[in-house]
C-alpha cells in the first residue's frame, strides 16, 4: 500500500558532469557545458522524452547533454547518487526510494531524498500489456498466466501487482517471470516466454509487441469501478484513473480506461543547489516548443499540465521556475512542505536506526528497518504508506 513523500540519502550537488567553468548563457538561464541524465533503457519513454529534451539544451544553450541507459531503478540511480549524473528519468520507483522501502531498504541505500524538476502526463497511461495470443480480455483473465518482473525494479514490480489488485489478484495468482531489465522483460513477452509486462502505452517495445505475431492487448481499468480502484490504490496509491488515447494499438478513436501516474519523472537530489536545478527546470519550461513533439509523452512535461500535489516533493530550484510561469500555489507550497518535512523525518529514523547495531543479514535487516520507519512515521502523525 503506498502513499507519496520523498527520499533521503546521499546528495547529488552536481556530479562531475554538472560541474563546469564554460557555461551557456540565455537570460537568466545558465547551464554547465555538459549535463548526465539517467533513464530507463534505449527505445523506451523516458529514455526518448530525455534525449529530445537534452537536444533542445545543445540546440538553445550548446550544452552537451548524455543520457545514460539503466534497466532498473536501482541503476537509474546509483549515477545520480555518485554525483555522476545531473537528473534521473524516473517512475514510481522515485517514490519507493523516497520511502526505503524493497531494494531501497537495503543497508546500502535507505530512503533517498529526490525531489522533483518537471514531470508529464500526457495522452498515455501506464499498465499491463498482455500479449494478445493469451486470449486475456480482462485483467482476472491473467489468473494463472506469466507476469514479467524486473530485478532490481520495485516500481515496476509493485506496479504489476497494483494492476492485478484491481481485479482481486495477488502475486500467488499468477506465474512470475524475472527479467534481468526492462527491455529484457518485454522482449520476453514478444519471445513467448511471459505473458504480460508492465509499461507506459508509449513505450518503444510495446509498440515492438503490438506489431510481432503475439499481438499486445491493454486489459482496461474502468473508472466506474470503485471497488476495483480501490484495490489498486491499496498497492499503489499514486496511480490514478485515466483514458489512454495514444500508445501500442490505441487511438483517440480506440481509447482504452487505464491508470496512469507522472512519467517520466525528472528527480534530483535534495542537496543539488537550487540555481542548478532552477537552470534545467527554466530551459524546459521557456524552451517547451522545441522539444514537446521529439517524443510521445514530451508534451506532457509542460508547466501548466504538472500533476499538483504528488507523493514527491518538488525541488526549491523547479519550484522557483514553476512560480515565475504562475504555476505554483500556497496550497502546493503547504503540501510541498509536508513532504519535504516527510523526507527529514524518514531520514533521521534511518541514521537512528544505522545506530542501533541492526542484524547482519539482509532480510532481518530490512524487517528491522520496516518496524523503525514503521513507528518514526507513526510518531511524526504521518502515514505509513506499506502497512501489511
Amino acid at each position: 500500500m503506498l502513499r507519496g513523500l520523498i527520499m533521503l540519502a546521499p546528495a547529488l550537488v552536481a556530479g562531475a558532469s554538472f560541474v563546469s567553468t564554460r557555461y551557456a548563457f540565455a537570460d537568466d538561464i545558465k547551464l554547465p557545458a555538459t549535463l548526465t541524465f539517467t533513464a530507463y533503457d534505449t527505445g523506451t519513454a523516458g529514455f526518448n522524452i530525455a534525449v529530445g529534451v537534452g537536444k533542445m539544451m545543445k540546440d538553445k544553450y550548446s550544452t552537451d547533454v548524455r543520457v545514460l541507459p539503466a534497466g532498473n531503478d536501482v541503476a537509474r540511480l546509483a549515477p545520480l547518487r555518485a554525483k555522476r549524473a545531473a537528473a534521473s528519468a524516473m517512475g514510481s520507483g522515485s517514490y519507493f526510494a523516497q520511502e526505503g522501502v524493497f531494494e531501497f531498504g537495503s543497508r546500502e541505500w535507505g530512503p533517498q531524498p529526490l525531489q522533483i524538476i518537471l514531470s508529464t502526463v500526457d495522452c498515455n497511461c501506464g499498465s499491463l500489456g498482455v500479449a494478445a495470443d493469451t486470449g486475456v480480455k480482462d485483467l482476472k483473465d491473467l489468473k494463472g498466466k506469466r507476469v514479467g518482473f524486473v530485478v532490481g525494479s520495485p516500481a515496476l514490480n509493485q506496479n504489476s501487482l497494483a494492476v492485478l489488485a484491481f481485479a482481486g489478484l495477488t502475486q500467488k495468482d499468477v506465474k512470475v517471470v524475472e527479467f534481468a531489465s526492462y527491455g529484457a522483460m518485454w522482449k520476453g513477452l514478444i519471445n513467448n516466454d511471459t505473458d504480460a509486462a508492465f509499461g507506459t502505452t508509449i513505450t518503444g517495445p510495446a509498440k515492438e509487441a503490438e506489431t510481432s505475431p503475439r499481438g499486445l492487448v491493454w486489459p482496461p481499468l474502468p473508472a466506474k469501478d470503485k471497488e476495483g480502484w480501490a484495490r489498486m490504490q491499496k498497492v499503489g496509491s499514486f496511480f490514478f484513473p485515466q483514458t489512454a488515447t495514444c500508445g501500442a494499438g490505441i487511438t483517440p478513436e480506440k481509447p482504452v480506461e487505464l491508470g496512469n501516474y507522472p512519467y517520466p519523472i525528472f528527480v534530483a537530489y535534495a542537496s543539488q543547489p537550487a540555481d542548478q536545478v532552477y537552470a534545467m527546470t527554466k530551459a524546459m519550461i521557456v524552451n517547451y516548443d522545441a522539444y514537446k513533439d521529439s517524443a510521445p509523452g514530451a508534451g506532457g512535461l509542460a508547466a501548466d499540465r504538472q500533476t499538483k500535489n504528488w507523493v514527491v516533493p518538488v525541488h526549491p530550484g523547479a519550484v522557483k521556475a514553476l512560480k515565475e510561469a504562475g504555476q505554483w500555489s500556497d496550497a502546493q507550497d503547504a503540501h510541498n512542505n509536508k513532504l519535504i518535512k516527510r523526507q527529514e523525518v524518514l531520514g533521521a529514523a534511518w541514521a537512528d536506526y544505522g545506530k542501533s547495531n541492526p542484524p547482519a543479514d539482509d532480510k532481518a535487516f530490512l524487517e528491522g528497518w520496516m518496524k523503525a520507519r514503521a513507528t518514526a512515521l507513526a510518531k511524526a502523525d504521518m502515514p505509513n504508506g506499506f502497512e501489511d
